[in-house]
C-alpha cells in the first residue's frame, strides 16, 4: 500500500510541476495558456502531495527531499502569483471615503456574462433592477436575450446593441448620456467590442471599452485574445479621458497577458490587495477563476466591488462602484510599461493579426 502511495505521489507531483512550469513557455498554444487558469487548485493539490510526501516517504532518503523539495518550490511560486489577490498586499486602487464623494461623480457598472442558452432572463432583470448600475454591460447576448432585456430600455436611455449567434454578443445600457458609441471589431470579424464615451452627471467625459474575446481551448490558442487585450490597452493609455476596461476577458488576473495589459494601459485592477471575486464557474465550487475585469484609471477611487448573487448562468455577475477623484490619481500604485514591455505588444498584435488571417 505504502509502495503504491509512493507512485501515486511521484505521478502526481510530475504533473503538478509540469502544469507550473508550463506557462513559463512564450508560446500561445491553448494547451500551454490554460494552465495560467488553475493557480488555487493547483496549490491545493501540491499542499496535499507535500504533506502526504511527508507520511508516505522515509525523510532520510533523496528522493524524498527531491519530491519534496520539487513540490515545495512549485507550492511556494504558485502561491506568490496569488498572493497580490489578498489582504495580505497593498491595494493598487485606492479605496473612496463613504461621505467623500459628491453623487454627480459616482458611477457604478456592473457586468454579467448571462450564458447564451440560459433562459433565466428574470434573474439578470431582478439583479439589474436591486443594484440599479448606471453602466450594465451584458456578454454572450443573441436575439433572444435583446428581446428578453427590452424592458431595460424603460430605464436606461442609451443602449447600444450587437446581439449574435456565436455566443461573443454585446448589450451595454446606459443611464448616463452616451458619446459616439462604436462597435469595433478590433482583431477578429466575428468577435465585437464596444467603445464609447461616457459622461458623468459632473460633466466630465469618461471612456469605456467593453470586450469578450475568445478564450484558450482547443483549436483556439490565444494570438488573437492577446492581441485584443494590448490593442485597447495601448489606446486607453492615448487617450487624454479616465478610461474604463470591462467585460469577459477569458483571462485570470494573474496572468502574463494582464500584467502585460496593465503596464500598457496603466489602468488600476481594484482585485489587487483585496480578493480575487472569482466569477467564473458559478456551478463549480472548485474550479472557479477571476475572469470578469473591470480595470480603470487611476483618477478613479473604489467605492465598492462585489460579486453578485447567480443568474442562471456559468459567471457570476460583477458589481463596482466608482468615484471620480482625480486629485487622488498619484495615490495609487499604477502600473507602466518598460520599452521592452512596449517590444512584447508589438509583437503580440503582429501574432494576433497574423493567426487571424490564417484562419
Amino acid at each position: 500500500m505504502v509502495i503504491l502511495l509512493r507512485s501515486v505521489l511521484w505521478g502526481l507531483g510530475l504533473f503538478l510541476a509540469v502544469a507550473t512550469l508550463l506557462p513559463f513557455f512564450p508560446g500561445e498554444a491553448w494547451w500551454i495558456r490554460i494552465f495560467d487558469f488553475p493557480r488555487m487548485q493547483l496549490a491545493a493539490l501540491l499542499a496535499l502531495v507535500f504533506l502526504l510526501c511527508l507520511a508516505a516517504f522515509d525523510w532520510h532518503q533523496r528522493r524524498f527531499w527531491f519530491l519534496a523539495g520539487a513540490v515545495l518550490a512549485c507550492l511556494v511560486y504558485q502561491s506568490a502569483r496569488m498572493l497580490p489577490y489578498t489582504g495580505l498586499w497593498p491595494e493598487q486602487a485606492v479605496s473612496a471615503r463613504q461621505g467623500q464623494c459628491s453623487e454627480d461623480s459616482r458611477l457604478s457598472l456592473m457586468i454579467s456574462n448571462v450564458l447564451q442558452d440560459n433562459r433565466d432572463s428574470q434573474a439578470v432583470l431582478d439583479r439589474v433592477g436591486e443594484y440599479a448600475p448606471d453602466l450594465l454591460l451584458l456578454i454572450e447576448t443573441n436575439g433572444w436575450w435583446a428581446e428578453a432585456m427590452a424592458p431595460l430600455e424603460e430605464e436606461y436611455k442609451e443602449v447600444v446593441a450587437q446581439p449574435q449567434e456565436n455566443k461573443y454578443g454585446l448589450l451595454l445600457f446606459s443611464r448616463l448620456d452616451l458619446i459616439e458609441p462604436q462597435v469595433r471589431r478590433l482583431v477578429e470579424e466575428e468577435v465585437p467590442s464596444i467603445h464609447s464615451g461616457v459622461r458623468l452627471p459632473s460633466g466630465v467625459e469618461v471612456v469605456f471599452y467593453g470586450l469578450h474575446p475568445r478564450p484558450p481551448e482547443p483549436k483556439q490558442d490565444t494570438e488573437e485574445r492577446d492581441a485584443e487585450l494590448v490593442l485597447v490597452g495601448r489606446e486607453a493609455r492615448e487617450v487624454d479621458v479616465p478610461a474604463i476596461v470591462a467585460g469577459d476577458l477569458n483571462d485570470v488576473a494573474w496572468s502574463d497577458t494582464t500584467r502585460l495589459f496593465q503596464e500598457l494601459s496603466g489602468l488600476l485592477d481594484p482585485r489587487i490587495g483585496r480578493s480575487l471575486y472569482s466569477s467564473y464557474h458559478a456551478q463549480w465550487p472548485i474550479l472557479r477563476w477571476p475572469i470578469d475585469h473591470v480595470f480603470f484609471s487611476p483618477d478613479f477611487t473604489l467605492l465598492r466591488m462585489s460579486r453578485l448573487e447567480p443568474v442562471g448562468s456559468d459567471h457570476f455577475p460583477i458589481l463596482v462602484e466608482l468615484c471620480h477623484q482625480p486629485a487622488n490619481e498619484g495615490q495609487s500604485n499604477s502600473p507602466d510599461a518598460e520599452p521592452e514591455d512596449q517590444k512584447e505588444a508589438r509583437e503580440t498584435i503582429e501574432e494576433g493579426r497574423e493567426a487571424e488571417k490564417e484562419e
